[in-house]
């Protein structure tokens, strides 16, 4: 039984972690079983680090300090430690204190108590490994968690490793030598600095995590056998084959005792008789068997495990991974296909294909292996080689996201391509999509799209209520070359690794038939090229006569890209010669060239060997030319790419608003029995996020439910979108079982709140007065004044003019009143109507502005145009939060419909400029709050001069852990 200064243990804090050599560690609170644990590291530990932690000479823990090393109430003493294979490898531990150093608690009321003392201890034979910075992140994670504001660290000068941990952590801090020592008092709050660093040593982690993989020393495959049939003997063979440059040994446990050979390699029956420690192993067993190997591998200090069996579950998959990591192993599969590394000191095929492919500079990812054999032989056929390639099946742990991580400072590395079947954390593989694209292409082609919400069987991914269209347009905002198909993704890869990018969109065409010309012609325009007039050499056209068109074309300023159009000629076209002159032509131009030819045989293979890419139809190679342009474009665009600007905002007041309402919101739903996130609730209404026609096509948070005015209401159904608590990991034999999740509550404010918070950001809405009779409207539009707006406020009706649910430019109280009775009588009782009275805005255009919480991709602002636009056809656009002022003039210019707003037909323009205005305000909003979890503006009237916000809605819910760049972690679901 706990007494009242212990708390439940924080099982969320648990975390596995790359380090900065590769391998992965555990980091979790200590407790109090872990006395034996704690003990053993500190025998481990130098006489000197213990000096240094100390001050002083500490051979050993007295059985005190065992006790308080290990006993801590997770708010104001808190430890946690680092550790493989459940040994400790580093620990860390904050005591709160106040100002002048004493011990103190969050409760006591002290000013000062925003603060506390930290301590670290590194085994010696783990230092430089990036243990202590790792432990620096996640301790000062929990510390801000538990309203801890700065860390204050007393370090002896000759210490200068741990002084670099703390200097090189990007905090603001204080330095001064005091009594001997060196005295570091540093701020939690993250910096741009902290966030840089803490981005730059995940991506060197999880970078270097993929290397040791991609490029090992020695390779066991286990379970080859002496049938040349089975997989693992397959791999073996195509490890020899292929010529790999390390050392290869099988593994069978059904061998004799004793050395022995098997495929003319070293055969052994256990991979710890293998006499070196290995960097990687090939698992090829039944499934039952691979989690006993996974321990031996782990025990025997192997560095990866590329596992090829299938048919796990996901309780499996996760026991799997989780024994793994817990020896700083990592995990390609199950269900892998292997991995690839063309490097000539390397040379590694550890896949199921005998065929090792060329040397190139494409890299590849898959996860699904029939796709990654199909990959192959289309590069192979186009003349493409590889880098490296990596097919992670259901990517339990090494993910497409690690992969990218390598790639993007792989010098060998020039185009990523991918398949995915899921996005594990898409928010993350956004960011680090924008990074890599600014300097090599990312194109990816994302299988299962239609699948529903629901990963793939196997596969862990959180589920998302946002639609694939969406995630698409977002990641092709994020410089993401997204494709349809599995060819396009070749056709688009061939193109980009060899030719130069387009400076922009004009195209010329020649070639020796006008109707291929004129085909390509019109696949230009539609594909938003601007192609030039087809220039025709006849059908006799010479190799020399096309070398001459290509040079012109290409030396024509007014071009930026060629495609050029080949078909048979009578008799036969000399194929080779052909090549040599488009070469000839093209080399060392800055402008991409592009070839379509129809059934000439040879022209493929030697265009191919020549680096020009051809195409087999007109459609295939000027979509991938406008892949190309389009993701040139990008690239010019993001070498300026606006900033989010500082608004007169009262953060601190809308915070205390926030606080306060979601308060007093959260006990009328206690009292209500209001359902919590995560939990079915009652069916969300027509045009709810998720339902047909919803502003945000699916982007999980947006409300459309209305509350009686001026009271805050519960969510009736707490979608699954609301941002859900951090799942506790399973129960681990070094740690206390996780308790129950506490799951969070989301909550609409009322009316009156939620205009008082978008006030504090300058937002401001347009006043209703609730009319529950004729009377009442009367009154209230004598105190607005005339011409007003009567409307109902029930969710069936709500903006719902076409239905009759709103009544506009009333004129006069006896108007009033024959509208007042119109609509009780058409539609029911003023209780169940809820009618407001409204007075009148600008006459202008009706938009919508919503802004929601994706648990998956983070926050997104969506915008369009109210009724038929948005919530019929769909015509919607959407950007990541923060906005800056230059996506928030894309995101008004993004919807078919933009025309609307710039004067179509002779209608007077509106204020664009106040619209950006507030996009970027609702945007600065939902930024700056994380426990906002969807604003709803809807209408929004913007005039001539000025806009209105005639409706408003906000929805909170307690603000859910970091998930991106906070503290570095590997995906656990």
């Amino acid at each position: 039984m706990r007494t009242p200064r212990e708390r439940a243990y924080p099982a969320h804090w648990e975390a596995d972690v790359v380090l900065r050599d590769g391998g992965t560690a555990l980091i979790r609170p200590i407790t109090a079983d872990d006395a034996g644990r704690l003990v053993e590291f500190y025998e481990r530990v130098s006489d000197e680090s213990k000096y240094y932690r100390f001050f002083a000479p500490y051979p050993r823990l007295s059985d005190r300090d065992v006790r308080r090393f290990t006993h801590h109430d997770y708010v104001d003493r808190v430890g946690l430690a680092a550790t493989i294979g459940g040994e400790f490898i580093a620990t860390v531990r904050y005591d709160r204190v106040d100002g002048s150093g004493r011990a103190t608690t969050s409760s006591a009321g002290q000013e000062d108590s925003a603060q506390a003392e930290v301590a670290f201890l590194v085994r010696d034979d783990q230092q430089g490994r990036g243990v202590a910075s790792a432990l620096l992140e996640h301790i000062a994670a929990v510390a801000r968690e538990r309203g801890i504001e700065r860390f204050i660290a007393e370090v002896l000068p000759a210490n200068t490793k741990m002084i670099k941990v703390f200097t090189d952590a990007g905090y603001s801090q204080h330095r001064s030598f005091e009594d001997g020592s060196v005295h570091l008092t540093f701020d939690l709050e993250p910096t741009e600095r902290s966030r840089a660093v803490m981005s730059a040593r995940e991506q060197r982690a999880e970078g270097r995590s993929v290397e040791r993989l991609l490029a090992p020393g020695s390779v066991a495959v286990i379970g080859a056998s002496r049938s040349p049939r089975g997989a693992g003997r397959r791999v073996l063979e195509s490890l020899r084959e292929g010529g790999f440059t390390g050392r290869v040994y099988a593994v069978n446990r059904e061998l004799p005792e004793g050395g022995s050979e098997l495929g003319g390699v070293p055969a052994h029956r256990s991979v710890k008789d293998v006499p070196e420690s290995l960097d990687l192993a090939v698992v090829a067993v039944p499934a039952s068997q691979v989690h006993a190997l996974a321990r031996e591998c782990g025990e025997a200090g192997v560095r990866g495990l590329v596992v090829l069996t299938a048919d796990f579950g996901r309780d499996e998959q996760r026991e799997l991974v989780r024994l793994a990591r817990s020896y700083g192993t990592r995990v390609v599969g199950p269900n892998a296909f292997g991995l690839m590394n063309t490097a000539p000191d390397v040379r590694l095929n550890a896949t199921l294909s005998p065929e090792m492919p060329a040397r190139g500079r494409a890299g590849l990812f898959t996860q699904s292996g029939a796709i990654g054999i199909a990959l192959l032989a289309g590069l192979h056929q186009r003349g493409i080689g590889l880098s490296s390639f990596v097919s992670a099946g259901n990517r339990a742990d090494v993910s497409g996201n690690d992969v990218l991580q390598h790639w993007d400072d792989d010098p060998d590395t020039d185009v990523t391509l991918l398949y995915l079947e899921s996005i594990g954390n898409p928010r993350k593989f956004t960011r680090l999509a924008r990074r890599i694209a600014a300097r090599k292409p990312v194109v990816v082609v994302k299988g299962a799209r239609h699948s529903g919400s629901a990963p793939p069987a196997g596969h862990a991914a959180p589920v998302s209520r946002t639609p694939v269209a969406t995630v698409t347009t977002l990641l092709r905002q994020a410089g993401v070359v997204m494709v349809d198909t599995v060819t396009e993704l070749l056709d688009a890869g061939a193109l980009l690794v060899s030719q130069p990018l387009p400076a922009g969109p004009r195209t010329a065409i020649l070639g020796n038939a006008e109707s291929l010309g004129l085909l390509s012609y019109d696949a230009a325009l539609a594909g938003e090229l601007r192609p030039q007039p087809v220039r025709v050499l006849g059908a006799s056209a010479t190799p020399g006569e096309y070398r001459n068109a290509l040079r012109d074309a290409l030396e024509d300023p007014e071009t930026d890209a060629v495609v050029v159009t080949v078909i048979p000629r009578v008799g036969e076209t000399p194929a080779a010669e052909l090549a040599d002159a488009l070469r000839e032509a093209s080399e060392g131009a800055d402008k991409p060239v592009t070839v379509v030819q129809l059934a000439i045989e040879g022209l493929e293979a030697a265009l191919a060997e020549r680096g020009i890419p051809s195409y087999p139809a007109p459609e295939r190679a000027v979509r991938a030319l406008s892949e190309a342009a389009r993701y040139a474009h990008w690239r010019r665009e993001a070498e300026a790419p606006g900033r989010v600007p500082e608004f007169e905002a009262d953060e601190a007041a809308a915070s205390a608003l926030l606080e306060r309402a979601a308060a007093e919101a959260a006990r009328g739903a206690d009292a209500a029995g209001a359902t919590v996130a995560g939990e079915p609730g009652e069916p969300g209404e027509p045009g709810e996020a998720g339902g047909p026609g919803g502003l945000t096509s699916g982007v999980a948070g947006a409300p459309r439910a209305a509350e009686a005015p001026g009271a805050a209401q519960a969510a009736g159904a707490a979608e699954p979108s609301s941002v859900p608590l951090a799942g506790h990991r399973e129960a681990r034999p070094t740690t206390v079982a996780a308790t129950t999740v506490e799951r969070r509550r989301s909550v609409t404010l009322g009316a009156d709140d939620a205009a008082a918070v978008l006030a504090c950001y300058g937002v401001a809405v347009q006043p209703t007065s609730p009319a529950y009779s004729a009377d009442e409207a009367a009154a209230a539009a004598r105190g607005l004044g005339y011409p007003v707006a009567l409307k109902t406020t029930a969710p069936h009706l709500r903006h719902r003019a076409d239905l009759g649910g709103v009544r506009l430019d009333i004129s006069s109280e006896t108007e009033l009143r024959r509208a007042y009775a119109e609509l009780t009588d058409a539609f029911g009782e003023p209780a169940e109507l809820r009618p407001v009275v409204q007075a009148m805005a600008p006459r202008g255009v009706d938009t919508v502005i919503r802004a929601a919480v994706d648990p998956s991709i983070g926050a997104v602002l969506s915008f369009g145009l109210a009724g038929t636009p948005s919530e019929l056809l769909e015509d919607v656009a959407h950007r990541l939060v923060p906005v800056t002022d230059k996506e928030a003039a894309e995101l008004v210019r993004a919807i078919r419909s933009a025309p609307i707003l710039f004067g179509w037909r002779g209608a007077q323009p509106v204020d664009i400029a106040s619209l950006e205005d507030l996009l970027l305000r609702v945007s600065r909003l939902l930024h700056d709050h994380p426990e906002i979890v969807a604003v709803d503006l809807e209408p929004v009237v913007v005039a001539p001069r000025g806009r209105t916000v005639l409706g408003a809605t906000v929805r909170v819910a307690e603000p859910s852990p970091e998930t991106d760049l906070g503290r570095r972690s590997l995906p656990a679901y």
